[in-house]
């Protein structure tokens, strides 16, 4: 048995940039419907869903989190997410598995640039959403413009189902433009009355537009609208579904978050214009492959469907174990039962399940379709992985999270402790899926990527926090490369004599530079068994492991053709090792005759801006070397800039960006192409590798 009728539930995710004002409007609408029997403050550290100690330091949301609540005898499932660029993968993870979102804009600052990247997942996965203008409450708020900048920043028409009574301090409520009724709140209290005169006339031309919007949408009503009769509250009300599950337009709520107002209003409008698991399911079917055969395989949101459930989110609790968060598609997942994991297949051991209101666990024995949940303790399940009927087994599609941008080289501060940190690390990123963690086998260092250098840092802090392990950080090395410029032909000739059997090894070797990025070709012409076949290899050996340690400044050296074409042996004294070591000595040679330069690794750029800070972030880029490919208009007023820049000029971007910005601009990078070092830079770079080399050797 459900503990809820599919078509009550809603499962909403909160999303907007960072400061808007999610976590707050969760912590009112708990405080509304009775989960909680005071509001808490993101200032003072005591709401529901910043709960992390980073969270509550930075007064930031890092990491999502759920929460729930009951109205109207529905369920309202709520994913407060993050909106700050650092974390704002995690916003992706979530609108995965909710079915609509309230997307909070700004009355002070409007659109901003985030804002615009969670509007596009929303739209990546086709989820009914409603906007909230949020900070009325704020003397220089105004809805009109946050109104007009939405609808073009996203391309969609807003209508309104509220409008507010007073602005700033003279905030009282707001005017519900369906019902044609004002309500005041005071301390989470409503108060239903007549519409003040003169708001009267503004109520009326909302609520004009809305009734054309809805009769737009409908032959029939657009044909009674048009004879002059007045839509039905019941039309109205049935229009403003439709509109909104089709997207045709987007209904607007407003309010303050902070001082509870508006809120009943919109958890109201959340009901309405939000869609059950069902009605998604309508627009939307839930569709998976079956791993057996390949097949595509649909569910429906219905108990008596086969079990299907997502796993969205892992949390690697020290003490309670990995705690898996998932959402139910179909059937029913209950407690103290086995599960079949259809991703890794693999049987899992489930004990107790819950319920998540912020960090606090309300047990219970069974969820059912459309549910969301959390079990503790599964060994072999990861973020992504979907759980099945055995006998009827299905695979979702995993979310693509983007590549890490920003690298750091990290080391223990306690000598011995690089184990602990490997173990410790690998559990942070079980939770966190857009962190890296590689040794980089040239300089041996242990390197940790992420989305910017806050999200590294709060990694760190936390790995420090859970499991007692210090790091610290330091700029990566930059993977430089070696190449030659010109053609030439050397000969590499070992020969040792010291009493008893010798060492003999001569080859003759022409080396050649080849395109950029074809990397190591070795090319065998002797003849007339100049060198014994047996000993070729050796050679080859030698000069692939003297290109691997460089010649110039000890870096790997690429794009070229070695082409091995005369030598002699010994019959006593050559051996593959002799062989090898002349090898060695060759190509040392040869790369130091045919004009060896330094490479550098470039990078291919995007970076998103307003308009008004276009200049100043390609002037940046001037001065980084980078080279701008184009500029490409965006919606809302920004442009989108494609360049190429050198990786040592992009190590610390993310904060230069923020700072040129003010946090509006957004970048990825992703490797594209290794470029020569200029040659000012070149001397500078060979003559640090050598003193590092004479300190490590001293």
């Amino acid at each position: 048995m459900a503990n809820f009728e599919v078509g009550k539930i809603r499962n909403v995710a909160v999303i907007a940039h960072g400061g808007a004002g999610k976590t707050s409007l969760v912590e009112a609408m708990l405080f509304d419907c009775g989960m909680t029997d005071r509001m808490g403050n993101v200032q003072d550290g005591t709401t529901v869903t910043d709960y992390e100690p980073e969270e509550i330091d930075r007064k930031i949301t890092i990491t999502s989190s759920l929460a729930f609540c009951n109205k109207d005898k529905h369920r309202i499932n709520l994913m407060d997410t993050p909106g700050f660029i650092n974390f704002i993968e995690d916003t992706r993870a979530c609108l995965r598995v909710a079915d609509g979102a309230v997307i909070i804009v700004s009355a002070l600052s409007g659109v901003k640039a985030e804002t615009e990247k969670v509007w596009k997942y929303a739209c990546e996965f086709e989820i009914p959403r409603i906007v909230f203008i949020n900070k009325m409450d704020k003397d220089t708020a105004n809805f009109e413009r946050a109104l007009s900048e939405l609808e073009k920043s996203f391309d969609t028409e807003g209508v309104p189902l509220q409008i507010p009574m007073g602005v700033g301090e003279g905030l009282s409520g707001v005017i519900d433009i369906v019902k044609m009724k004002a309500y005041r709140f005071n301390g989470g209290k409503t108060e239903e009355s007549d519409i003040p005169g003169d708001m009267l006339p503004e109520a009326e031309k909302y609520r004009k537009k809305l009734v054309e919007k809805i009769a737009e949408s409908d032959d029939k009503l657009l044909e009674k609208y048009l004879e002059g009769g007045e839509l039905t509250n019941e039309e109205i009300i049935n229009g403003i579904k439709e509109g909104s599950l089709t997207r045709k337009f987007i209904p607007v709520s407003c309010g303050s978050a902070l001082k509870n107002i508006g809120i009943q209003s919109l958890i109201e409008s959340m009901i309405l214009c939000l869609p059950s698991p069902v009605e998604m399911a309508a627009i939307s079917p839930v569709k998976g492959k079956n791993p057996k055969d390949g097949s595509e395989t649909v569910r429906k949101p219905a108990d008596n469907e086969p079990l299907s459930a997502y796993v969205f989110k892992t949390i690697a609790d020290p003490y309670a174990g990995k705690l898996s968060l998932f959402r139910v598609y179909s059937g029913t997942l209950k407690a103290d039962s086995n599960i079949f994991n259809s991703t890794a297949d693999t049987k899992e051991r489930v004990g107790q399940i819950f319920y998540l209101l912020g960090k606090k666990q309300t047990p219970v024995q069974s969820l059912g379709a459309g549910e969301i949940g959390v079990v503790a303790k599964l060994k072999g399940t990861n973020t992504g992985d979907t759980f099945a009927d055995d006998s009827k087994p299905i695979v979702f599609e995993k979310v693509k999270f983007a590549d890490p941008i920003i690298s750091y080289a990290i080391a223990p501060k306690s000598k011995g402790d690089e184990e602990k940190v490997s173990i410790s690390l690998h559990r942070v990123l079980e939770e966190d899926p857009t962190l890296r963690f590689t040794r980089d086998e040239e300089s041996k260092e242990m390197i940790i990527s992420g989305m910017g250098q806050v999200h590294i840092e709060v990694a760190l802090e936390r790995l420090k926090r859970r499991f007692g392990v210090e790091v610290e950080m330091k700029t990566p090395k930059i993977p430089y490369r070696e190449t030659i410029k010109s053609s030439t032909s050397v000969q590499g000739r070992y020969k040792k004599q010291s009493g008893g059997k010798g060492q003999y090894g001569d080859c003759h070797i022409k080396v050649e530079p080849m395109p950029r990025g074809s990397g190591f070709e070795f090319v065998d012409k002797i003849v007339g068994g100049a060198i014994p076949r047996q000993y070729i290899p050796a050679v080859e050996k030698g000069i692939v492991e003297a290109m691997h340690e460089g010649v110039v400044a000890g870096y790997p050296i690429v794009d070229l053709r070695v082409t091995l074409f005369d030598g002699s042996y010994h019959t006593v004294d050559s051996s593959e090792m002799a062989f090898k070591i002349a090898g060695s000595m060759a190509i040392k040679k040869a790369v130091t005759e045919a004009r060896p330069v330094l490479l550098e690794p470039i990078m291919k750029v995007e970076i998103t801006t307003a308009d008004d800070t276009l200049g100043a972030v390609i002037g940046d880029l001037n001065s980084r070397r980078g080279k701008v490919q184009g500029v490409e208009p965006q919606a809302g007023g920004n442009q989108k800039i494609l360049a190429q820049v050198p990786m040592s000029e992009m190590l610390t971007y993310a904060n230069q960006l923020h700072s040129l910005t003010s946090g509006r601009g957004l970048y990825s990078m992703e490797f594209s192409h290794y470029e020569e070092v200029p040659a000012h830079l070149a001397q500078k770079i060979v003559a640090e590798r050598l003193a590092q080399k004479e300190e490590k050797n001293a």
